[in-house]
Formats: structure tokens, sequence, C-alpha cells
């Protein structure tokens, strides 16, 4: 394995803690990730799965949330982060996705700066960013429609939240690619807001998913990252207080933004640990692997592909890295930059991983081989909080 190194110093405490994240990665989450890539997307969240012991694990650890010290700076919190996001990733990125988005509520609860909302929506519940709908998936985050048509009207929201007294009712459905959609407790839930008025307005609400009226569709049965389970959420006639309306219209697009910035940096983070993991892959087998009556390694057009794959994830790391402590430091969070790390992160993790089934050959063909599963869950990366090409078009609008 070929560690990259970050231009930096690691403290004692943050050695520890990518210890104990690599170890976590190493011998809960990868080993996992398989056994789970080839169950029924129902038997992933059955009663008794062991997802449900990762995410206990995860926060025993003090990584939701980065609940590691009370006393550490926003600069320290975010190195461990970037740190701990990255081993994860390396393990299996379909579970360090669905434990990350587990603290979307609460993150968001932290923001309203409400102490109720901060005490019923914390990070000791398996949470979900509820935003994608059936007819609005990709547009939905292009708040100030950048990427959108000349003249374009997206139509009426599938999810609707509209004000009664002293109440909030919620009508209507997310679709099937909300991540934990179907067992998450709670919601960060971002739809259109009809307060009865002309204008097409959305909110941010904050929901409680075992309030009647609340129910699941089927886990979204999936060509990768089936470790995460995703799926639908209907409302019908779900009531929640006015309080729970984190983002009223006025403040939705800022909002929206602050969060999109915060999931695509932490997206660049899990797949620069999964192009990582398929380098460390192919790496390791071109050294065993014997053709021509020596190491495939030997042979100049696998040692030119492995730099090559080399090059790649150390650019990406270092971007993420650069990008990260920028955005999770500094009241200057830039959605453009979250947007580059995103892409660049998720590109290279399909190509490196591309790249290791080359190397394999036949064996990695095989299903259920881990670079094979690699480049699945790498592939879904580029669609997922956000299409590759749409972000880039709203990173561009930014210029």
């Amino acid at each position: 394995m070929v560690d990259f190194a970050l231009a930096i110093e690691l403290d004692e405490t943050e050695r520890a803690v990518q210890e104990t994240a690599r170890r976590f990665a190493t011998d809960v989450l990868r080993p996992l990730g398989a056994d789970l890539d080839k169950l029924p997307a129902e038997d992933v969240i059955a009663d008794g799965s062991p997802l449900y012991d990762a995410h206990k694990q995860f926060r025993d650890l003090g990584f939701a949330g980065m609940r590691l010290g009370e006393d550490m700076s926003r600069a320290q919190k975010a190195r461990l982060v970037c740190l701990v996001g990255y081993e994860l990733g390396r393990g299996d990125t379909g579970l360090a996705l669905g434990l990350g988005g587990s603290t979307f509520p609460a993150m968001v609860a932290n923001a309203s700066c409400n102490p109720e909302l901060m005490a019923q929506f914390n990070y000791d519940q398996i949470g979900c960013w509820a935003i994608t709908e059936p007819d609005h998936g990709s547009d939905e985050l292009d708040v100030t429609g950048a990427a959108s048509a000349t003249g374009l009207n997206r139509g009426r929201g599938n999810c609707i939240a509209r004000p009664d007294g002293n109440s909030i009712v919620i009508n209507g459905q997310k679709s099937a690619w909300v991540s934990n959609g179907t067992i998450a407790e709670t919601a960060a839930l971002f739809c259109t807001y009809d307060d009865g008025s002309d204008e097409v307005k959305h909110g941010c609400f904050l929901v409680d998913l075992k309030d009647e009226g609340v129910s699941r569709g089927k886990p979204t049965d999936k060509i990768g990252q089936r470790s995460l389970n995703q799926g639908e959420i209907f409302f019908d006639e779900v009531r929640i207080p006015a309080e729970n309306m984190v983002a009223p219209p006025d403040r939705y697009s800022d909002f929206t933004t602050m969060i999109l910035t915060r999931a695509n940096s932490s997206m660049g983070i899990s797949f620069s640990g999964l192009a990582q993991a398929a380098f460390d892959e192919a790496l390791a087998y071109a050294k065993e692997r014997k053709q021509g009556g020596v190491p495939i390694i030997q042979h100049q057009n696998v040692k030119g592909r492995l730099f090559e794959m080399f090059r790649k994830v150390l650019a990406a790391r270092a971007l993420n890295w650069q990008v990260c402590m920028q955005n999770f430091t500094t009241a200057d969070a830039r959605l453009e930059y979250a947007i580059a790390t995103k892409v660049t992160s998720t590109q290279t993790a399909f190509e490196v991983a591309s790249e290791a089934m080359t190397i394999f050959g036949g064996a990695s063909i095989i299903r259920d081989h881990p670079v094979e599963r690699m480049l699945r869950d790498a592939r879904i990366s580029m669609i997922e909080d956000g299409n590759n090409d749409l972000l880039g078009l709203m990173a561009a609008d930014r210029f």
C-alpha cells in the first residue's frame, strides 16, 4: 500500500483517531459492505441486520458529529472530519455515505441554534436528507436556476408543506434516492412551501419520521452502493410545529447552498478514499500476479497504468483536503470549490477503479470482487448529490 501523505503533520490525537477510523473501516465496514452487497435490498435493512450495528459503532466511536472532544477548535474538527471520512471511504463508500447522511438532521438542527430542536434532532439517531423527488432530482439543488433552460418552469413539487395555524402540514413524497430513506428516524426535509401565494417557494423542515402520516416505500435495488439504504418517504397530512421550519423561503437558497457545500465536500472525502482503495488493490495484485515469468508490475504498461492511477489519486486527495479546510473552517465556504472536489474525486474513483479492473484482468469480472464492487459504487457517485454535469454548470455560474 502506498499511503499518500498530505503536507501536514498530525498530532497525537489526530493519529490516534485516524488509526481508530482505519481499523473500523478495515475490520468492520469493508467486510460488512461486501456481505451487504450480495443481499436483496430488503434484507440489508431487516431486523437484526449488522447495518444497525455499524451505525451504533459509528456513534459510539464519536464520529457522528465528530464528538471527540468539546474543546476542539473548528480547524481541529475539520481535520478530523477529513481524516475519518477518507478512511471510511476506503472501507466502503456505501456505508460511509449512509453513516455520514445519518447526521444531516442534527447538523441542520445545530444550524438553527434552537436548543429544543438540537435536543430532539440529535446525532444519536439515523437521519436523512430528504430533498430529491420523483419529478425533481438534481434540479432541486439548482436553487438559482443556473443550469435550467431559459424560461423553464419546473412545475409543482411532489412534496408540499403548508402553514396551518401554529403547525405546518406536509403532503406528498420524496423519491427512491433518499439515502437512509426507509430506515431513518428523522429527516432534514427540503420541499415546496405553499403559503397561498402565486409564487413558488421552498423551505427546510425538521421532521420526526415516527410521526403519524409518515410511511415508506420499498428499499431501492441498485447496481452499486448496495450497502447504502435508499428509498421513498411518503407524507400524508403530517403535522409538525411551525418552529420546525429551520429555513423559511427567504433563507432557503442560502441554506441549501450551505448544505450542498458540506455534502459535496464530504463526497470528495469519501471517493478520494475509494480511489485510494482501488489503487491499493491493484498495486498489491501487480506485485504478486505473474505473467511472462515475472510479477506483472515489472511490465512497462502495468507500471504506466499504476503511475497514472497514483497521480490521479494524489491530485484528488490534495484538492479535497485544501477545499475541506477552506469550507469547514472559514465563514467563506465556497460551493464552486465543493463541486470541484466532488466532481474530481468521483471521476477519479471511477477511472482508477476501472484501471484496477484492467490490471486484475479476468479475475476482476467475477461478481463480488472488491474492485468490481468499487467500480459500481464509483459510477453511482457521479450522479448522486447532484449529477456531475449539472453541478459543473452551477459552479461555473458562480465565477
